[in-house]
């Protein structure tokens, strides 16, 4: 099993800006992934792709990328073609980087019901789908989950796009799907849950999660926030993830504090194995049969 834990962006306390100077900082903070985000659309990075490419690999910290963050697939022809575009766009530069996975929003429902918010957006990935395969863009395009219920993206309808078009793969954000069920992640077994869900429509043992405090309303979410604020916690998550030893888990941090909660649930990871361990150990020696008292 493997996890690795990273931010979303460059660290907050990386002193310069770029994704090299990320990187770096990644690596020494002794987290392993980064997720690069592309918020403005359209613009080049003014890097050299080769050298932050065989710097992650060097450091070994796995990149992927995100989309620029508003998308509308199921918009009208000019939002749509942006966003196409935009989404082509952040295919080529994840394939310049190296990246495995670049993630994307689906957009809002506008007048569409969900029946038919689905046929739109299960046609338009798999045009891009088509479109990167054409490019021989490699990245796969990971589906996130949405945290608001006027926009196309509960846990349902990612896994339905997944099983409907091949090489596309759930990014589970869990502070939105937790907003949009109303608070449904608490326990060990919720998240086991979704886990089992997920593995039980893309049969792979790897799994793309967002992570962060949230704060929500109604089935909405409002903000982001650090872990230790909101009623989403990370404990019982760690104890999911080592239930499942030949798993692999990319964890994002997309807390406003980004590294510092990165290396927070990397902490907690630590503590929950640890005490997994004593408790194995207790159980172990009880099961042990005591040695009988010897003859005189």
């Amino acid at each position: 099993m493997g996890i690795r834990f990273g931010p979303a962006g460059i660290p907050l306390s990386c002193k310069g800006r770029t994704l090299k100077d990320g990187i770096e900082d990644i690596h020494a903070l002794q987290l392993d992934a980064m997720e690069v985000q592309l918020l403005r659309p359209q613009r080049e990075i003014p890097e050299d792709t080769t050298l932050i490419r065989e710097l992650g690999m060097e450091l070994d910290v796995q990149l992927s990328i995100h989309a620029p963050y508003y998308m509308d697939l199921l918009g009208d022809e000019e939002y749509l073609k942006r966003s196409l575009d935009n989404v082509i766009w952040s295919g080529r530069i994840a394939d310049e980087l190296g990246a495995q996975l670049l993630v994307t929003h689906v957009g809002m429902y506008h007048e569409h019901d969900p029946s038919e918010a689905m046929e739109i957006a299960v046609k338009q990935i798999r045009w891009l789908r088509d479109r990167f395969k054409k490019m021989d863009i490699k990245a796969r395009l990971g589906i996130v989950t949405s945290g608001r219920q006027r926009v196309f993206g509960s846990l349902d309808e990612v896994l339905t796009i997944v099983k409907r078009v091949g090489n596309t793969f759930p990014v589970l954000n869990m502070a939105n799907i937790h907003a949009r069920e109303r608070g449904g992640l608490r326990d060990v077994e919720d998240f086991e849950n979704l886990l089992s869900r997920t593995y039980s429509v893309t049969g792979e043992k790897s799994f793309y999660i967002h992570f962060s405090g949230v704060e929500h309303v109604d089935g909405d979410k409002l903000m982001s926030t650090p872990i230790k604020k909101g009623d989403l916690k990370f404990d019982p998550l760690s104890e999911a993830l080592l239930n499942h030893d030949d798993w692999d888990f990319t964890i994002i941090s997309e807390s406003p504090l980004l590294e510092h909660d990165a290396v927070y649930m990397k902490l907690i990871l630590d503590r929950t194995l640890q005490r997994k361990r004593q408790k194995e150990e207790k159980l172990k020696s009880k099961d042990q049969p005591k040695n009988p008292p010897e003859k005189e």
